[in-house]
């Protein structure tokens, strides 16, 4: 994993030095992401993503973007029984660094798929569960149960309405095992995005 890190690096590198146009840009959407892996009753949960990204040029057909995005992500659990149910749901926050490489397959519309690496801000639980009649409730951080630094990798495609505004929709699937339980249980973040970006 270090090597796909230390390649997006360098690709960066060698992307600032031969860009024949640079732009940069805002972008912010939509999440819709659960976990993979070792886990039941898991199902998806809408979040968000806000940042700022710069489109290298190096070519008519072919960019690279590098972006810095805030992400709110997560999972739902819900488990039901004759006179028991219980819900759940984890908030678990990213600063996450994707290098995508777009490829351009007609005018305005591109293809596009990258690495990203990212950091855990924080991972908090909120549950409520009904039984026998009773209810609880509670919140909880469970940013230990966590490993801080998750790798995965991105694909997608674009569309560029104008020169300025664009969209995207974007899969993101975990390589890295998320999950600090146990060195058993292995958990992969899985998110879908849809984005509206703005190049200045």
């Amino acid at each position: 994993m270090k090597k796909v890190i230390l390649a997006a690096i360098a690709v960066m590198g060698f992307s600032f030095a031969n860009a024949q146009d640079i732009k940069f840009g805002v972008k912010g959407g939509i999440n819709l992401s659960t976990f993979t892996g070792d886990i039941e009753d898991v199902s998806s949960k809408v979040g968000f993503q806000v940042g700022g990204f710069a489109e290298l040029k190096l070519s008519e057909k072919f960019s690279v973007q590098p972006e810095v995005l805030y992400s709110l992500q997560g999972a739902k659990f819900k488990e039901d029984g004759d006179s028991y149910s219980y819900k759940e749901k984890i908030h678990a926050s990213y600063l996450n660094i994707p290098v995508i490489a777009k490829y351009y397959v007609i005018d305005k519309l591109s293809v596009e798929a990258g690495p990203q690496i990212g950091f855990l801000l924080s991972a908090k639980d909120k549950w409520e569960s009904v039984e026998d009649g009773e209810k609880y409730s509670g919140k909880e951080n469970v940013k230990d149960g966590f490993k801080s630094v998750d790798f995965s990798l991105n694909i997608g495609a674009g569309y560029d309405f104008t020169e300025n505004i664009s969209a995207g929709i974007r899969y993101n699937f975990g390589l890295s095992n998320i999950s600090d339980y146990s060195d058993n249980t292995k958990i992969h973040n899985d998110v879908i995005s849809l984005s509206l970006g703005y190049k200045f």
